[in-house]
């Protein structure tokens, strides 16, 4: 998943996230959205349709996260 990207819908988190159940999803997409760091929008359309987006607070962490994903492969391939 290219994490630059500003909003995504449901079923690409889902696809993107391997191993995550929905509950979990949901759970952590709700945290998030709590805590400032993205926003969610229903458009009323059938099948229903929802889109999360960063808030700017989201954006700023960006390169922190970015750094911290590359910390991370660098170490599991070390393993």
């Amino acid at each position: 998943m290219d994490i630059e990207r500003w909003f995504f819908e449901i079923w690409e988190l889902k696809r993107s996230v391997v191993g995550i159940t929905p509950k979990m999803l949901t759970q952590t997409l709700k945290e998030l959205e709590a805590d400032g760091l993205i926003d969610r929008k229903v458009y009323l359309e059938v099948p229903p349709k929802v889109e999360y987006s960063r808030t700017d607070t989201g954006k700023d962490l960006l390169p922190f996260i970015s750094q911290m994903r590359s910390w991370g492969e660098k170490h599991m391939s070390a393993n």
